[in-house]
């Protein structure tokens, strides 16, 4: 049992990466849409790359959406509007008639029979006016043709009447006047008028809910086919153009095919092919970090900072292209190798962005055309974005970024219909908004240098700043110090500029690698002012010991001002596992008869791991080798660096670090060139 946890224990980093590897490509898969794939792909305006193409098996013409959409619009454009016919408005208009007309009196001017007379023209009036009906003033624009046919509704029964019969205000008056008589009119006629002008009212009204019913269940009845394909018939011959109706089924095929492939009894098939496809995605992913950046491979945080990116991305796409795939060019996975980048490197960001992309074509539409435009923004965010801190240049790279996806999609618009006149422009729009979004990724690199505690170039200018916290209070209790800091970051910084290395990194690094030196800082010759060197009344051992304890010292010192990981290393890995050798000859010649332990006088490492740390390693063993130098020349500063650089060589100390020999000449070229300019000195020409 203690055996097996302490092979669990020992394999704790890749049984953690074998989890991750697995719930990744498992979450991945699930995201995938629940369809099969159609073997071929093809676009409107390509050639047909494959062979002549027959039906498999039987099946319908799909309409397109387009088609679809112009049929829904003529059924809504076309459609009979339908009226109601209130028949009840008649017999409330006749009753209020009736009441009001023999409420006359009868006088020597009016008789019982003008009484009777105008009773009957008003009965008349009421009648003709609802014979057709009386409509209602909102609903007399509904129709622009006065001669278009409409249903009205009486009861259960509906018939079919031109709109124009219908009478409105106007109309309603002039019959009125009419069955009066000829003006003037007398005091009882007026009277009449006015009875009938008040109490008439429409009694036809547009239904809406009828008729939109009516249009709902027109829409529901079209046919979505618009013909047949039979099983063996000639579908498209190889180098065809597809376009028209042959677009039209290929498209059906693909649908059907997709339906048939994807079925309860191969459900399990498809979905071990998704997981093998995924799988192998993430196992390339992992393998380039193992072979190229190992650093990174070692280190369970960044691994789970990069799949859980690769996640994100693929997570928002998926849940776009469900929502609606027009939207499909708005999510800005661009941001992907601005972030890893920002936190690593170039050449792992585009090879993450181009495997995330690849996973993307098996779910998106028009996969190629996909492909081919991330592919290539994504190389464009590679060259372009450098130097966050500059915040010009991430504008600047956005818009770069911006425009590729917009003239790509030209491209593609122009090869697929011949022209540019379809051309649609809110992919542009699109496009603009996915610049937009890339702005994020600033946010984002902030959020996630708080939760996985990676280390940005935004957060190295902050913490390169001189008044900041712990770099003023080295500057105050070991300026000597300090300014050997400064000079080691400048030559650093150069030397870094010149092999291609992060600058801004290692000049960090090298402002922060001696902080340890603030507890004892004047057992340190840099900050010996008066003459005195405490070390006179210390032995060999003890000497080291401080010497050697500033490393642990600084990496206490950094954590405890939150000092990110990265610069640490810095810290830890300055003197890599180089020995004391002053103090380690001195306890040799005070104790010749012992056999003096080597490893007393060593630091403890480790050694450095890249290219950064390397650097830093040189140019602070030259800088503070340079000052014993009492007579600079440029001979004696050559050899000295040629003499320190060999010793670490020899003593294996960049042999973890993916530093060449080449760079390695390189830097020492650097480091020559610009203590040579500290001393003011020249190259010594022979005469």
């Amino acid at each position: 049992m203690s055996s097996l946890v302490n092979k669990l224990y020992k394999n704790n980093t890749i049984i953690y990466k074998v989890i991750l590897f697995l719930l990744t490509t498992i979450a991945i898969v699930y995201l995938f849409p629940k369809g099969g794939q159609f073997k071929y792909d093809f676009s409107n305006g390509q050639l047909w790359k494959y062979d002549n193409l027959y039906a498999p098996f039987d099946f319908a013409i799909q309409k397109s959406e387009e088609e679809i959409s112009t049929e829904k619009k003529e059924i809504e454009t076309n459609a009979k509007l339908y009226f109601i016919f209130n028949s009840d408005v008649i017999n409330e208009v006749k009753g209020a008639f009736n009441k009001r007309i023999n409420t006359f009196q009868k006088s020597d001017s009016l008789s019982q029979e003008i009484v009777n007379k105008l009773k009957r023209i008003g009965l008349k009036t009421i009648d003709e006016i609802y014979k057709n009906g009386f409509l209602e003033v909102i609903s007399q624009d509904r129709i622009s043709n006065k001669n278009e046919l409409i249903s009205i509704r009486k009861d259960n029964i509906v018939e079919d009447i031109v709109f124009k019969n219908l009478y409105n205000s106007s109309e309603v008056l002039n019959i009125v006047k009419k069955n009066l008589g000829v003006e003037p009119y007398t005091d009882e006629q007026i009277q009449v008028l006015d009875i009938l002008s008040e109490i008439i009212k429409p009694n036809v009204f547009y239904d809406a809910d009828f008729t939109n019913k009516i249009i709902e269940t027109e829409i529901k009845n079209i046919s979505y086919t618009k013909g047949k394909v039979s099983s063996g018939e000639l579908i498209i011959l190889k180098g065809d153009i597809v376009q028209g109706k042959k677009l039209a089924i290929l498209n059906s095929l693909k649908s059907e095919s997709e339906s048939k492939v994807w079925t309860d009894s191969n459900y399990n098939w498809i979905i071990l092919g998704y997981t093998i496809l995924v799988a192998l995605a993430l196992l390339m992913l992992l393998l380039f970090l193992k072979k190229y950046r190992i650093e990174i491979y070692n280190n369970n945080n960044t691994v789970t900072f990069i799949f859980f990116n690769v996640f994100s991305m693929i997570f928002i796409q998926t849940l776009v292209i469900k929502y609606n795939s027009d939207y499909l060019y708005i999510v800005p996975l661009s941001i992907l190798p601005i972030i890893l980048k920002a936190f690593f490197d170039a050449r792992l960001g585009l090879f993450t962005h181009v495997l995330t992309i690849l996973l993307l074509g098996y779910i998106v539409p028009d996969s190629f055309e996909f492909i081919y435009l991330h592919i290539i923004a994504g190389i464009v965010t590679i060259l372009t974005v450098s130097e966050l801190y500059k915040r010009a240049n991430l504008f600047i790279s956005v818009a770069q970024i911006t425009l590729i996806y917009m003239v790509t999609y030209f491209a593609f618009s122009v090869i697929k219909e011949g022209n540019a006149s379809q051309i649609n422009l809110d992919y542009f729009i699109l496009f603009a908004a996915n610049g937009l979004l890339s702005f994020l990724a600033i946010i984002l690199i902030y959020m996630y240098e708080k939760v996985f505690g990676l280390v940005s170039d935004v957060t190295l200018l902050e913490l390169s700043n001189t008044n900041s916290k712990l770099l003023r209070e080295l500057n105050e209790k070991a300026p000597g110090t300090f300014q050997h800091s400064m000079q080691v970051a400048n030559l650093a910084e150069a030397a870094a500029n010149e092999i291609g290395a992060n600058s801004m990194l290692v000049r960090t690094g090298a402002l922060y690698h001696d902080v340890g030196k603030i507890v004892n800082p004047m057992y340190f010759i840099e900050n010996q002012t008066t003459g005195v060197n405490p070390h006179n009344d210390l032995s060999p051992r003890d000497s080291a010991k401080i010497i050697t304890d500033h490393v642990i010292k600084g990496v206490e010192i950094a954590k405890k001002y939150n000092i990110p990981d990265r610069i640490i290393d810095f810290i830890r890995t300055h003197h890599g596992t180089s020995t004391t050798y002053f103090f380690y000859v001195k306890e040799k010649e005070q104790n010749p008869d012992m056999d003096v332990d080597i490893k007393k006088f060593k630091y403890q490492g480790p050694l450095p791991f890249s290219k950064e740390t390397a650097i830093l390693m040189m140019c602070d063993a030259a800088e503070a080798a340079s000052k014993s130098i009492k007579k600079p020349t440029a001979q004696l500063i050559s050899n000295l660096i040629d003499k320190i650089t060999d010793k670490q060589m020899s003593d294996n100390q960049f042999l973890n670090s993916d530093i060449t020999l080449k760079e390695i000449e390189t830097i020492k070229k650097v480091i020559k060139k610009k203590l040579m300019n500290i001393y003011h000195l020249r190259v010594e020409y022979p005469e």
